[in-house]
């Protein structure tokens, strides 16, 4: 079997699974990772030969994709922002709509900041906003221990000056010490049927009881205490869930409250700035 006639059998393969939308995507990238080589190198050479072991291990991947998995986490990395994060069982797989997140974050005008990235997971947020604003201090906090090994490994293998410590949110986190806070925290409501294509992600980073609002409430009142005066808080958030979240931050006593959207026109985030001094 050549490359050409590989793609065309897990092409098929995976449209008659019907759990991909990007069939022909996810066979070049799993055909790449069997064959050890880039994409296009695997496109310039579509008549080379799979050798027997080349199949087996593609095959085998293929069947991991036809059972759902996230081809992130088949292949053990993901690409957001301009990095390469390592990915596993333990973290969510960054998704490009929270690169929106980081965009509205690093145009803060400020010069110097302390920015913290509450439930950094794979430390994705936090490290393409020390990649971008060199003179910002930026701290990320994961609860999980197994999640935070890999924002650890992601650190160390990019080299970007992020402080990572382990937490529940905000906890070890002093008061008036924050400039800006920015997480993407759990918000699915247990019941949601999106959860069914989420299997092989943690349950933990995924589901928030109170309609997936209860981890939201808990980082805008601990941001009320942590932020400085004029602090920004940024939470990303449903898309349905933008109303509710914008009187989280009311309630809370956060001024010039937006909501903004992500690449497919949904609401995504929100973003507010502390008024300590009313």
């Amino acid at each position: 079997m050549d490359v050409e006639e590989a793609l065309e059998e897990a092409v098929f393969s995976l449209i008659r699974s019907g759990h991909s939308n990007t069939p022909q995507m996810d066979a070049e990238l799993l055909l790449a990772h069997a064959k050890k080589c880039s994409v296009t190198h695997l496109l310039t050479w579509p008549n080379a030969q799979l050798s027997h072991d080349e199949a087996t291990v593609f095959r085998q991947l293929l069947s991991r994709r036809e059972k759902k998995e996230p081809v992130a986490l088949i292949l053990g990395h993901q690409d957001f922002w301009s990095m390469t994060l390592k990915v596993n069982e333990h973290t969510l797989v960054p998704r490009p709509d929270t690169e929106c997140l980081v965009e509205w974050v690093i145009h803060q005008p400020l010069e110097t900041a302390v920015v913290c990235d509450a439930g950094t997971g794979t430390g994705a947020i936090a490290l393409a906003v020390a990649g971008e604003r060199p003179n910002w201090q930026v701290l990320a906090i994961e609860k999980s221990t197994e999640a935070l090994a890999v924002a650890c490994d992601n650190q160390k293998n990019l080299k970007l000056p992020v402080s990572l410590f382990q937490g529940d949110w905000l906890a070890a986190v002093g008061e008036n010490t924050l400039d800006i806070l920015v997480s993407n925290p759990p918000y699915i409501p247990p019941n949601d049927k999106h959860l069914a294509d989420l299997t092989f992600e943690p349950r933990s980073a995924l589901v928030a009881k109170k309609q997936g609002l209860s981890d939201i409430e808990i980082l805008v009142e601990q941001a009320n205490v942590c932020l400085k005066a004029s602090g920004v808080l940024a939470i990303e958030h449903g898309f349905d869930q933008g109303y509710a979240v914008q009187e989280i931050f009311n309630n809370a006593g956060f001024i010039d409250i937006e909501t903004h959207q992500d690449y497919g026109k949904n609401d995504r985030f929100t973003v507010g700035k502390l008024d300590k001094n009313p």
